[in-house]
Formats: C-alpha cells, sequence, structure tokens
C-alpha cells in the first residue's frame, strides 16, 4: 500500500481523491449508500463540484471525527496493539483508515452509534449482520491495506465522557471484493462517457395564480359594483398560460401546486356566487360568468391534473425501456467480444428498481444503479467465460468432440471447468485404451483357437469339385452360359456381385476369370443377372486352383 501523507481537507488532500475511487465512495459507487445516489457521485467527480455542507452537517462531521479519536484507545485495547490514522492507496483505490495497525493485519472502521446499528450488533453478531453499505466501505479498505480483519466500532458520547460503545469483527469477503472491483471498472467507464443533464430551461407560466386580484362583488337587486368581467379576462389568460409540457421534478411540483390552485380558485369563486345569493335571488348575467370562470378552473384542474399523471407514468416507461435498451447493447457487446453468443440472460429489475420513488431524479437514479448493477454482473460473468474459452482453447482443442456442450460448461467456475475438461479427456482416453486393448484381446484368442483347433476330417460321400485350370473353367462356363436371345438385361453391378459373395471384386479380376462388363452406367460395370451361377463356378474353381497351390 502507498501511503499518502497529506492533511485532511487539505487541498492536496481533496486533489488526491479526485483522482482515486475511495472507499468512502464505494458505497455510493455500488448504489448501496444511504447519503448519496450513484449518479450523484458521478455528477461530482466528472464536475469536481460537491454539495455545501450546512453548519448542522458540519457540526456532525466534527463530532464523527471528534468520537472517532475518542474511541481509538477503546479499539486498541481490544486489538491489542496500537492504530495509526492513515490514508492509502493501491492503484486507483483508495482508503482513509479511521485505525491501521503497524503491521497493515487489521483495520479499524468507527461510527456514531444509531438505533440502526444498535439492532444488528447485538450479542453473538458478527460483521456479515452489517448494512452493506459499512460492509463495502470495510471490503474497499482491505482490499487497499491488504488487512486480515476489521473491527467496526459504533460509540456514542457526551462530551468526553463514554455513553455507550458496541463492536464487532469483519473479514474479507472474496465476492464482495470482486463485486466491488467490477463495480469501480463500470464506473470508470461510465464516468468517461457522462454528460451533466441539461438545465431546465425556465417555464413562463404568465402571472403567478396567486396574483389574481380579489373578485368584489356588490348588488343591491341589481348588480351595483363589479370587476367581474376584468377578472374573467385575467383569470382566463392565466389559465391559457399553463404550462402542459412536463419532464423535469421543478415542472412536476408547479403543476401539482397549479391543480391546488385551481381547486383554491374553483372554492372562491363559489364562495362569491354564494355571497352574490344571499344578496338577490337572480342576476343571471353575473351567475352565468362566474359559472363560466368556474367550469374553466375546473377543466384546467381536472386536465392538468390527469396530464401529470400520465406522464409520471410515461416518463417511469422510458426509463425503464431505456434502462432495458442499454444493458441489451452492453450484452451485445459482450458477446461480440467473446466470438459467440455465450451470455446467459441476467435479470434487471428496473421496474422493481423504481418502485416507491416519486422525483423524476430519484427515477433516474434508480434505474441507473440497476443497469450498472446489471453490467457489472454481465462484465463478470463475460470476464468468467473469457478465461473458460482460453481453458478449453489449451486443453481440449484435439478433443473438441467432447466438449458439444460448450456454451453451457464456459459458465462454470473456471477451477470446476478445468476439472471438468480434464476429467473428460481421461475418461475418453481411458476409454479408446480400453477398446484397443479388448481388441488386441479377442484377435489373440481367436488366434489361439485357430491354433488349437483340430484338423476337420474330410466328410465322407461328398466328392469334391475337380480343380481346373482357368482356360478348362472358362471353355465349361462358356459352353453352359445361356445364349444371347436368353440372357436378362446388363443391369447386375459390380459392387452388388461383391455384396451378395461377402467380398470385394474388380473389372479386371472379373475379365481374368472370363467375364466382360455387357454394359456402362456412367462409372459403374454392368453385368447380366444370368451370368451370376456362372461368375459364382469361376470364383470357387480360382479358390481351388489358389488351395491347391498353397498346399503343393
Amino acid at each position: 500500500m502507498n501511503y499518502i501523507d497529506l492533511p485532511q481537507g487539505s487541498a492536496q488532500w481533496h486533489a488526491h481523491r479526485a483522482n482515486h475511487f475511495n472507499a468512502s465512495d464505494a458505497p455510493a459507487m455500488m448504489g448501496c449508500s444511504a447519503y448519496k445516489t450513484r449518479n450523484q457521485l458521478l455528477h461530482e467527480m466528472h464536475t469536481g463540484l460537491s454539495a455545501e455542507v450546512d453548519a448542522a452537517t458540519q457540526r456532525r462531521f466534527d463530532d464523527g471525527h471528534r468520537f472517532e479519536a475518542l474511541a481509538r484507545p477503546l479499539a486498541e485495547d481490544i486489538i491489542g496493539t496500537e492504530l495509526y490514522p492513515v490514508t492509502g492507496s493501491e492503484g486507483r483505490l483508495s482508503a482513509s483508515f479511521d485505525g491501521l495497525t503497524m503491521d497493515e493485519s487489521i483495520c479499524f472502521e468507527h461510527k456514531s452509534l444509531n438505533d440502526e446499528l444498535r439492532s444488528v450488533m447485538v450479542d453473538g453478531s458478527t460483521g456479515a449482520n452489517l448494512a452493506l453499505m459499512y460492509r463495502v466501505q470495510m471490503e474497499q479498505q482491505m482490499l487497499v491495506s491488504g488487512a486480515e480483519k476489521c473491527l467496526f466500532m459504533a460509540s456514542k458520547w457526551q462530551g468526553d465522557a463514554l455513553i455507550e460503545e458496541r463492536h464487532t469483527w469483519y473479514s474479507m469477503d472474496p465476492k464482495l471484493s470482486a463485486a466491488i472491483l467490477q463495480g469501480w471498472t463500470q464506473f470508470a467507464i461510465d464516468l468517461a462517457a457522462y454528460m451533466p443533464p441539461a438545465e431546465a430551461a425556465a417555464v413562463a407560466l404568465g402571472r403567478a395564480p396567486e396574483t389574481l386580484p380579489a373578485l368584489r362583488i356588490e348588488v343591491t337587486g341589481m348588480v351595483t359594483a363589479s370587476n367581474l368581467t376584468d377578472f374573467k379576462d385575467h383569470a382566463l389568460a392565466v389559465f391559457g398560460g399553463i404550462n402542459r409540457e412536463l419532464s423535469t421534478d421543478a415542472q412536476f411540483a408547479d403543476a401539482e401546486k397549479t391543480v391546488k390552485w385551481c381547486a383554491d380558485v374553483e372554492e372562491r369563486l363559489a364562495a362569491a356566487k354564494q355571497h352574490a345569493l344571499s344578496q338577490t335571488e337572480s342576476i343571471d348575467a353575473l351567475f352565468r360568468t362566474i359559472d363560466d370562470i368556474s367550469a374553466e378552473a375546473r377543466k384546467v384542474r381536472l386536465e392538468l391534473d390527469k396530464l401529470v399523471k400520465a406522464r409520471k407514468e410515461a416518463i417511469r416507461g422510458e426509463l425503464v425501456a431505456g434502462g432495458i435498451a442499454a444493458l441489451n447493447e452492453h450484452v451485445a457487446a459482450l458477446n461480440a467480444r467473446l466470438g459467440k453468443p455465450y451470455m446467459p440472460a441476467v435479470h434487471a429489475d428496473f421496474a422493481g428498481a423504481i418502485k416507491g420513488k416519486r422525483t423524476v431524479d430519484s427515477l433516474r437514479d434508480a434505474v441507473d444503479t440497476e443497469l450498472a448493477r446489471a453490467k457489472i454482473e454481465n462484465s463478470a460473468i463475460a470476464d468468467k467465460i473469457q478465461i473458460n474459452l482460453g481453458t478449453l482453447r489449451e486443453l481440449a482443442t484435439a478433443h473438441a468432440f467432447l466438449f458439444a456442450d460448450a456454451s453451457v460448461i464456459v459458465l462454470k467456475a473456471p477451477d470446476d471447468l478445468t476439472m471438468l475438461v480434464k476429467s473428460r479427456i481421461a475418461e475418453h482416453l481411458a476409454a479408446e485404451a480400453a477398446k484397443e486393448e479388448a481388441t488386441r484381446e479377442r484377435i489373440r484368442a481367436e488366434e489361439q483357437a485357430k491354433a488349437a483347433a483340430p484338423v476337420a476330417a474330410p466328410v465322407a460321400n461328398v466328392v469334391p469339385l475337380p480343380i481346373l485350370t482357368p482356360q478348362q473353367a472358362a471353355s465349361r462356363i462358356l459352353a453352359a452360359r445361356l445364349p444371347d436371345a436368353q440372357k436378362t438385361p446388363p443391369t447386375l453391378k459390380l459392387g452388388q456381385i461383391g455384396e451378395r459373395l461377402g467380398l470385394a471384386l474388380t473389372g479386371d479380376f472379373l475379365k481374368a476369370l472370363g467375364f466382360e462388363p455387357a454394359a456402362r452406367d456412367k462409372s459403374a460395370l454392368l453385368f447380366n443377372e444370368s451370368d451370376f451361377p456362372f461368375i459364382c463356378e469361376a470364383l470357387v474353381s480360382h479358390i481351388q486352383r489358389v488351395q491347391a497351390k498353397q498346399a503343393a
């Protein structure tokens, strides 16, 4: 680990943090921070701007640092050695330690005790019970320092007096470490492509609804004084200027406020009408005007209320569809890298991620965070497949026929796949060796059986066929063969003759026995079917001659 000897909060310290992926930011990167979203972290690291810290927040930070310093001696008593607060880095990963032992084998992380921590830090609990955001921070601290474990402590103080303290041990989780490394890899890709969202343009709403003049009506059997006509013209102008194009949180907030305002206008008009009714029983023109304004206010209210709901639902659908499309594009790029569509379907729950979210920013952040999680998971799977494909190329090229299920087995853990490949090849080689040995054994048994078998005595009353010379055999066959008029058409192929006899014949061999092909079918030689008995007789004579020659 490289030690960073910079005063915390200094310009150099901030510059170091701006160029590194810090353990305190890892929960936000992984989408599990209670204080900062992944999109907020992207924006901060892209622009170098962070949210302003108010006085109350700064006091909490200061108290946290003070409680950490007060708690460090307690941690040293538990660990049994001295702790040093340091900042270090390993590559682009960085971490600030509330305490680290001199041999870097144990680190210390402190938080202010609250009800959430109190509920999980009970007797018998371990660091695995802590919220994911705490585990992610400690996991990166151990990645940077190489520490074997971390003492997690939460304490509460009043001044310098300890009120309550709880602690537990956390050990490294290899799966979480791998997820963090993959997460920062994907974050770096997203950071390089990050574009800050465009600032929402100012929306002209006309005069603010709150500036409508007070409606004044006085009647004494007839309307004696009223600004109703001017009020109507002004109100209709405001209604017409209300924005119906909604996409940002500010626009939704304006629309929702205007819905309430329209309802208030309706109530005020109804009250004015009732007031007028209390002064006269029939002023039709007055009432018609009031009804017109009230109807328009109601119309705008209902229209805008429906528009708000419909547009919010549409944005939810657009964001989810965009997340799905971006994930499909990422998976397609991974398959292109692998050379074949090896990637399995990895579920991304965009609909579940936006459940309960109300603002556009929170919806967008939820989709982006789920997209990043799914990309990280898919990239990790692709890396595993890449390793397995390399193993198959290295070990199984000569036995590719044994791995027709490559698209399935490449999803195994690399060590498991290596074991499977070696096992299959070993089993195949053993089976082949067994077959060869069985063949050799069969041949040896047949040879031994032949050697041990007694010579068969000649069968009585069997007259052996005379052994003829080739000329005698040919003359005999020609004399016995049918005249051309009685021969069958030449349809008997040379191959068919060999199949019937159970041996391979050639055209030249049959010519030597006295049989010329009667016709040809492309490259096939054709003989007369009626000559087949004579061919058999010629073959028998030939075999007898060979046998007699061998015996002599």
